[in-house]
């Protein structure tokens, strides 16, 4: 598995928040920025009210690049799309609990073909969700918005995201996992600043933080960021 992973405050760009009708052109511009792994959201319209990305694309964009893929399941038909993705060749898969009633054999199937799993909860789903399965989490993400809402104004980030992402670090430090934690819903450079230090390992970095019309001045603004955090380059 690509040593990548074990690196501290990984950013993972969000693929929906790019031109996509130049979707190519600028995941080769992140990888030439030295970019390692891409944030790809797999939507059904069911779980979440839109649908920005087929797998067919996502298909066609693994033979163009050799970034890692970070691919959140956001679904109602969990297995179906995990195992479109697992023939793709991706590098981690996180599905959401709150629509998949065998989560551990889910998280099983995944990590049988060499590939990180993990699950992921909406910002109102408690952690005693997690109980169970953690052990088999290389990742948890915590959605700090609701799925759906990141084009709504109205909508901010939970009130109570600090002390979900402290409770779940107490939790996988309590028992000693090497799970990492991943956010995502208008990460700020301020969330990376006050995180990506200690709790968190992953940054799903969206619109907020990467301007598609300035990707390269974005792209350095981050990793400008990450170096006065723990050093080196993204």
């Amino acid at each position: 598995m690509n040593s990548v992973w074990q690196e501290p405050c990984i950013f993972s760009p969000s693929l929906i928040c790019f031109d996509l009708c130049n979707l190519e052109e600028q995941v080769h511009t992140l990888e030439r920025l030295g970019v390692k792994v891409l944030h790809v959201d797999i939507l059904d319209g069911h779980f979440s009210p839109s649908m920005p990305l087929g797998l067919d694309t996502v298909r066609q964009l693994r033979a163009k690049t050799d970034m890692e893929f970070d691919c959140h399941v956001m679904t109602t038909r969990n297995e179906f799309f995990v195992d479109e993705l697992l023939d793709i060749g991706v590098q981690q898969i996180v599905f959401h609990v709150e629509t998949e009633p065998h989560a551990d054999g889910l998280l099983n199937k995944i990590r049988a073909r060499g590939v990180r799993a993990g699950v992921a909860l909406k910002p109102a789903t408690p952690l005693d969700s997690l109980d169970f399965i953690i052990e088999k989490c290389d990742t948890v993400l915590l959605m700090l918005i609701n799925p759906g809402y990141a084009s709504s104004s109205s909508e901010k980030q939970a009130v109570y995201a600090e002390r979900k992402i402290k409770q779940l670090s107490d939790i996988i430090s309590g028992r000693e996992l090497g799970t990492k934690i991943e956010i995502d819903g208008r990460v700020s450079e301020e969330n990376i600043k006050k995180y990506g230090g200690s709790e968190v390992g992953i940054f799903v970095t969206g619109s907020t933080c990467i301007k598609k019309s300035d990707i390269e001045g974005s792209v350095k603004n981050l990793n400008n960021i990450r170096r006065s955090i723990v050093g080196g380059e993204l």
